[in-house]
């Protein structure tokens, strides 16, 4: 009989086994494949999110969240044309073919762009359109009794398995070594493109690479968050470090562990609350309304250190004034 040591338990008691049985996997006495859902739900979540929290600081810095956004939405697109040619529903057939109509859309929003000279966010808005329309209206003709169409909108994390923790992390190993191997590149054309041309780094050629790393973030993530959520994890965690950090080594690693935070307080939640009241929620939704809450309690510790630093400020001055006199006088 299957059983899963997280039934019945509260909020802290759900850290107390979690912690408990994370020693265990870590250590190599707990197995793979005794892994149950819920620990399975931290896993691909946090794969997510640190694999959100490097796409998405350079999208941010970069300005591109807007072109992210529409390809997060048009891979629909990929994935149901996939799903309606083959006989089965394989995971590697719909990362492939959602994989190309993100790229298919950065290279028809840039050629609208700089080819057809169609403003940026209306080339955006164009392909995102079209694309995501297409997306569901073959949706709603084709798979109107199937999950699919649920499933790829808002994700159900409820429905992992052992499997996709290795695609997530594969997706977030792959993005790791790209970042780490090219990181001088990336940072050079994020601050300063016209000192990176100088240098032989294109930045077209990076935010090319960048939005093909978008890509397979948000294709790694569907099966947990879908198309729609995935934009919370790029977004969120990088605009909660950036109030508390100013460094940009320390802001990827501050928000990918903002986002692992998330993810395992939204699980242990969504747990909670089944326990308690018997209500089973999207946990990737509570997942994203925690990850609103640390941005707000961000905005406030940002806030009220800003306030003391000008209360102190203000409280100093005078003696300074003081100092100054006497340094004059003398």
């Amino acid at each position: 009989m299957y059983f899963n040591p997280y039934t019945d338990q509260d909020f802290l008691g759900f850290f107390g086994v979690f912690f408990s049985r994370l020693f265990l996997f870590v250590t190599g006495q707990l197995p793979f494949e005794s892994l149950v859902s819920d620990e399975v739900q931290i896993m691909v979540l946090t794969c997510v999110a640190a694999t959100g929290a490097m796409v998405g600081t350079f999208l941010i810095l970069r300005r591109m969240i807007m072109l992210a956004n529409a390809l997060s939405h048009t891979i629909l697109l990929g994935i149901v044309i996939a799903f309606l040619l083959c006989d089965s529903l394989t995971l590697p057939i719909l990362m492939v073919a959602a994989l190309i109509t993100g790229i298919a859309t950065t290279f028809l929003t840039e050629y609208l762009n700089r080819v057809i000279k169609l403003q940026e966010d209306a080339s955006i808005g164009l392909i995102f359109s079209i694309f995501f329309a297409f997306g569901i209206l073959l949706l709603t003709l084709f798979s109107r009794n199937v999950h699919i169409g649920t499933e790829l909108i808002m994700g159900n994390v409820d429905a992992l398995q052992r499997g996709d923790i290795k695609i997530v992390f594969s997706v977030f190993g792959i993005n790791a070594l790209l970042f780490l191997l090219l990181y001088y590149g990336f940072k050079i054309t994020t601050f300063d493109p016209n000192l990176a041309r100088a240098f032989g780094f294109s930045p077209l050629l990076f935010n090319y690479l960048l939005m093909v790393q978008t890509s397979a973030a948000a294709v790694g993530a569907f099966r947990a968050v879908g198309v729609l959520m995935v934009m919370a994890f790029f977004v969120l965690p990088p605009l909660t470090a950036r109030l508390l950090t100013n460094r940009l080594p320390t802001l990827i690693g501050l928000s990918a562990l903002i986002g692992a935070m998330a993810s395992a307080v939204g699980v242990a939640i969504s747990r909670n609350i089944l326990t308690v009241w018997g209500v089973g929620l999207s946990t990737a939704g509570i997942v994203v309304i925690v990850l609103g809450i640390f941005y707000l309690c961000a905005i406030l510790f940002r806030s009220i250190d800003f306030s003391v630093r000008a209360r102190y400020y203000s409280l100093s001055k005078p003696s300074l004034k003081k100092d100054e006199k006497n340094c004059s006088i003398g």
